[in-house]
């Protein structure tokens, strides 16, 4: 590292900065998982003050100052000070009574989703979508400064990306995702795992596989959540699931899921801890470490193998055979839920909300007609009816929180995870036996050197790139989708 004086100040103020986001993280953890039901409006008012005191701090004047007068010779600390620079950058555009507010609306606005989903109400639900998209439109004309508004909030999540380059390569996908889901369909689908599966022995299930993925629970723990997240960094990050009695891969792949997210952060370097290098790199590239382990590795012919031996030790179901446990997880069959989607189905899901919400915050679509714009579309992709809200429009936290650009990080993700499995099976020999016995740690261990440890060191695609040896592209996804449901579905 430099000696410089002013690039040390710089760091010593920004490890502070790094330390109060990851408070205010936790008490967005918090609200998820243990806030009592009427606290919504005062934990708003704590997530405004909190914004302000981050908003100070990522605008001080000395920070300018301070990077003008640095000049770090090390590769990481070059990559410190672009990290720092953009984010001063950006937050420099956005006024801090405007980030306040956006912070106060969006913790209330996630309760009144959350009761509108209950209640099956879009109407007591649109006033407070129509304040965040307000917020949100603002929020994207200041950073935007004239170009696209939704590239400037995609920006937040995937730096460097477009909505014309992500678009292009949904279009390149879509023709082969179709065509794959009207073959799959056409031949008479796998039977179904049925059973009972309490709570407590999926909860203790969710817990062992979590260990089978590595995940360290000295610096993390597990959690039930309506919509299952991961959050914190560095030494503590914590995930979520969810349970459903007669559906125990819900949690399973929820848990997988999130331990994807959380080991990638507890496997960052210790020497980037508390800095802009100590978080992963872009959603899109989280995205490619939850669905790595979740699909390529989790729900794999190996590792289902494992678990099906595992399951017949804890449960009562009359599936009599690994292969046929293997075809249960991957059963492909429309569904109204993105997150309980099978692989084949999945991105199309991420499409049609990546069309709504681009349309929702360039004025478009009005919010009024969000609930029939997304019916009308769910239709024509899907061939099925919406029957209710809590199955439609309002099934996503996203929009609630104003998470606008980030839901076509998921499909990015995807797109990530198909190379990395690529390139892992080149590297691993032997892959599928290990993971039929229940040892992911090659796969696991290639993920951690290759990727997770290095953070925010290198841009979103030079992260992939570097770990595979290649650019990264649609193509290995696609192939991986078509080989996969191919055998198992005979085509």
């Amino acid at each position: 590292m430099t000696n410089n004086h002013a690039y040390d100040q710089l760091m010593a103020f920004q490890r502070q900065t790094e330390a109060l986001s990851l408070v205010a993280e936790r008490l967005g953890w918090d609200q998820e998982t243990m806030m009592p039901s009427g606290s919504a409006d005062q934990r708003g008012e704590e997530m405004a003050a909190m914004e302000g005191i981050l908003h100070a701090r990522r605008t001080d004047p000395r920070i300018l100052d301070w990077i003008e007068a640095s000049d770090p010779q090390d590769p990481a600390g070059r990559a410190q000070l672009r990290l720092i620079t953009r984010s001063y950058q950006r937050t420099t555009k956005v006024p801090s009574d405007l980030a306040q507010k956006l912070a106060q609306v969006t913790s209330v606005a996630q309760g009144v989703w959350a009761q509108a989903r209950a209640n099956d109400s879009v109407a007591d639900f649109l006033p407070t979508l129509s304040e965040v998209i307000a917020l949100r439109r603002e929020e994207a004309s200041c950073l935007a400064q004239g170009g696209d508004l939704y590239d400037a909030l995609l920006d937040d999540y995937e730096p460097g990306a477009t909505a014309e380059s992500i678009g292009a390569m949904f279009g390149r996908m879509r023709p082969r995702l179709v065509a794959l889901r009207e073959a799959v369909l056409a031949k008479t689908p796998p039977a179904a795992l049925v059973g009972h599966f309490g709570e407590a022995a999926q909860l203790r299930l969710s817990r062992d596989l979590a260990l089978a993925f590595g995940y360290d629970f000295s610096r993390g723990r597990i959690d039930l959540a309506v919509h299952p997240f991961s959050s914190g960094s560095a030494s503590d990050s914590r995930i979520t699931t969810r349970v459903v009695e007669s559906d125990p891969f819900n949690c399973i792949y929820s848990t997988i899921h999130e331990v994807g997210h959380s080991s990638y952060e507890l496997n960052i370097d210790p020497d980037y801890k508390l800095t802009p290098l100590g978080r992963g790199v872009s959603m899109g590239v989280h995205e490619s470490q939850s669905r790595i382990y979740e699909n390529q590795i989790g729900r794999g012919r190996g590792f289902t193998k494992f678990l099906y031996g595992d399951m017949k030790s804890r449960f009562d179901f009359d599936l009599a055979s690994p292969e046929a446990f293997y075809a249960a997880v991957n059963r492909v069959q429309p569904g109204f839920i993105r997150t309980e989607a099978d692989e084949v189905h999945y991105n199309l899901h991420i499409m049609m909300r990546f069309d709504l919400e681009r349309a929702l915050v360039r004025g478009d679509l009005a919010v009024v007609d969000l609930e029939a714009a997304w019916n009308e579309r769910f239709f024509k992709d899907f061939g099925v009816k919406v029957d209710r809200p809590s199955h439609g429009v309002l099934q996503d936290v996203h929009w609630s929180v104003g998470l606008f650009g980030y839901f076509p990080t998921y499909t990015l993700g995807n797109v990530y995870a198909g190379c990395l499995w690529q390139a892992m099976n080149a590297a691993v020999p032997g892959l599928e036996g290990q993971l039929s016995r229940g040892d992911t740690s090659s796969a696991i261990d290639w993920l951690r050197e290759n990727l997770q440890r290095h953070g925010g060191l290198n841009s979103p695609r030079e992260t992939i790139a570097l770990a595979c040896g290649f650019e990264p592209s649609e193509g290995p996804l696609l192939d991986y989708l078509e080989s996969k449901f191919g055998a198992l579905y005979g085509l």
